[in-house]
């Protein structure tokens, strides 16, 4: 876990929409992209809370794999409640959360959910006061960044954290910008925000947005129920080897429409769209639990929108990467069945 210091400067489907690197290319390569300024959009503010989940890519540290972030402010206001805190009634908060947990893709849990009741008595904030989350992940281990309300009294939240009260335990306050964070890139240290190929794919306003940086195994989309004859019926279809490199792509949800975003002027995007339709079914949640009609790609843009069936599936395919418009461009074989 890195030390949590602060970095000084840091989308229905009508369609409202707004490259799987080689294994020639090494994780090393990919992880250090050559940095660039932080664009004034994602730069944190020096003294004031931070209203864009966006900006958190000034926060993540350089060689993380997969962000995922979810606006409860933006879920709030959809559902109808646009002012809940930890200070309405516990009617309207219970009432919003059995909402959320069935009506929104929420790609983080609540960090502070499962403390609820210890947080409010002793502390006076909950997971109601938080307007935003973001988790990551990477070779150095995860860390997360919690976005208050811009009128949270921070002085709470510090006291929770002066008594290492689960989860916080190593978490760090900025104050002046209304955060908890974990495990962010030291001050100085390159960070996502600095990245052109990951700065542009949270989407504004999404509702929750998962960022990954590389490809997707085929095999891992396929799943770890895929067997040989899942891998041949896909083979049989198209030839994966035919496909771009990806170096990192991103899925945005709002309300019941799914973005993804990859690079711009991508020849592969429909083939890649394509993909979809031909994709074998495989495991307990399939693509057509969770999404539904049929996918439109803009290769200008670099984006395929489509639309969301089931809010809770649609949260376990991204999540589990099942997602086979961003597959790598090779495969593994399987074992083929030998009969004994």
């Amino acid at each position: 876990m890195r030390p949590t210091r602060a970095v000084a400067v840091l989308l229905a489907v009508g369609l409202a929409l707004s490259g799987c690197g080689g294994n020639d290319e090494s994780k090393k390569d990919r992880a250090e992209p050559t940095p660039t300024a932080i664009p004034k959009d994602l730069q944190l503010p020096e003294s004031s809370p931070v209203h864009d989940p966006r900006r958190v890519l000034a926060l993540v540290p350089a060689d993380a794999e997969v962000l995922t972030l979810t606006d409860y402010d933006e879920i709030r206001e959809r559902l109808g409640y646009p002012d809940l805190t930890s200070d309405d009634l516990m009617t309207d908060r219970t009432a919003f959360w059995e909402r959320a947990d069935k009506d929104a893709v929420m790609l983080t849990d609540g960090l502070l959910r499962d403390q609820h009741s210890r947080l409010w008595l002793d502390y006076g904030f909950t997971q109601d006061d938080v307007d935003w989350e973001a988790r990551f992940t990477g070779p150095d281990g995860s860390g997360y960044v919690l976005g208050f309300r811009p009128d949270q009294d921070m002085g709470e939240v510090v006291k929770a954290v002066k008594d290492d009260v689960a989860p916080l335990e190593d978490a760090t306050v900025l104050a002046e910008q209304h955060l908890v964070v974990s495990g962010i890139a030291d001050e100085g240290d390159p960070v996502w925000a600095s990245d052109p190929t990951l700065m542009d794919l949270p989407a504004v306003g999404a509702e929750s947005s998962y960022v990954h940086r590389g490809c997707i195994p085929v095999n891992e989309a396929l799943g770890p129920d895929a067997d040989f004859e899942d891998q041949d019926a896909l083979t049989s279809k198209y030839d994966v080897r035919g496909l771009m490199p990806l170096d990192a792509f991103s899925v945005n949800f709002d309300d019941a429409t799914a973005t993804a975003r990859t690079d711009r002027d991508r020849a592969d995007l429909l083939a890649r769209k394509d993909l979809i339709d031909v994709w074998p079914e495989v495991g307990s949640i399939t693509w057509q639990d969770g999404f539904e009609g049929m996918p439109v790609a803009d290769p200008s843009s670099g984006r395929i929108g489509w639309r969301v069936r089931n809010p809770v599936a649609a949260a376990n395919l991204v999540l589990t990467d099942h997602l086979p418009f961003a597959v790598c461009n090779e495969m593994v074989p399987l074992d083929e069945p030998t009969g004994l």
